[in-house]
């Protein structure tokens, strides 16, 4: 009764800033929308509740237990809607398919893992239940990261550590890593815990020492930044003209990469060949200056909200 009762919370996730970022996207009944994380699919069921008969949702997801889940399967049965098990890095490829470049109302990105991913201990995300030290979203494709770990040099490791996880002590981490690895491989999620926390000389007010480390690791096996980066410009030309992006995301590294990206897409570009005048290409993205955070009552209910950040930004012309 216990397992059952696990493995049913286990497919449970609440939607972070879910009213913020549906009316971010301001969606139109008729409109063709993308969810570039479907989770469980709390965020792509609030938007088919306000799409209309001839309303499209596409939603996409490296997890195959998300294409599992039993949302997913009862979403399946909507004619509107439509998943791919994939990774948003390769969004212009689906909706090239689609015919949809160019033609798209809105795009959500809601970043990061999800709840079932980190209460589900075979997983290997969370530090505070001992299972397998995977931390893969796909399951099927890439190392793991205890096979990353049993080969990784030290000093790629410390920079590992170190820039993606923006741990002070990523030489002392790393070192003791690499130290213990020869006589004992890192397999386990409660195994690496306990080296980083023996290596680390002082903690962090209510941050367990290996967060950081975990979420380091974590961003190198499933190249997410890379992925990011690759996404973003994507999200432009799918987009139509006043189409809208709305991005969730955790840490400061994603947070960073998509302030720049909105920076950077709302100011003109200049273009031209040698010898020709350059051409002053309009802005692609007007951004929102305002950025949402979850409420004290969404804080409450769901404490995994404090680090959220949710950034808008609208399509502002098609024209190159």
């Amino acid at each position: 009764m216990k397992k059952a009762r696990a493995e049913q919370a286990s497919d449970i996730h609440a939607p972070v800033l879910l009213s913020e970022s549906i009316d971010a996207l301001a969606i139109k009944p008729d409109g063709i929308y993308v969810d570039c994380t479907f989770g469980r699919g709390g965020h792509s069921s609030e938007i088919l509740k306000q799409l209309g008969e001839c309303g499209k949702l596409l939603a996409i997801d490296k997890d195959e237990a998300a294409l599992a889940s039993d949302n997913c399967k009862q979403l399946l049965g909507d004619s509107r809607f439509e998943i791919e098990h994939g990774s948003f890095a390769k969004l212009g490829i689906y909706l090239k398919h689609r015919d949809w470049l160019g033609k798209v109302d809105g795009i959500l990105m809601d970043l990061g893992v999800s709840s079932p991913q980190l209460d589900e201990a075979q997983r290997g995300f969370s530090f505070i239940h001992d299972g397998p030290l995977d931390l893969r979203m796909n399951q099927a494709h890439g190392e793991s990261a205890a096979e990353w770990l049993a080969h990784v040099s030290e000093s790629e490791l410390k920079t590992v550590l170190r820039d993606l996880g923006e741990e002070r002590f990523s030489g002392r981490i790393a070192h003791a890593i690499i130290s213990n690895r020869t006589a004992t491989p890192i397999v386990s999620t409660l195994q690496l815990a306990s080296l980083v926390e023996q290596a680390v000389p002082r903690r962090e007010r209510n941050k367990h020492p290996a967060t950081r480390t975990f979420l380091a690791i974590r961003l190198q096996v499933n190249q997410e930044l890379d992925e990011l980066k690759q996404c973003l410009p994507q999200v432009v030309e799918a987009l139509k003209t006043g189409g809208r992006m709305a991005v969730i995301s955790f840490h400061s590294l994603e947070d960073r990469i998509v302030k720049r990206f909105i920076r950077d897409q709302s100011q003109p570009g200049d273009t031209g060949l040698m010898g020709c005048e350059p051409i002053t290409n309009p802005p692609r993205l007007k951004k929102s200056g305002k950025i949402f955070r979850a409420s004290a009552s969404e804080l409450k209910a769901n404490p995994r909200s404090r680090s959220a950040i949710l950034r808008i930004a609208e399509r502002t012309s098609v024209c190159a």
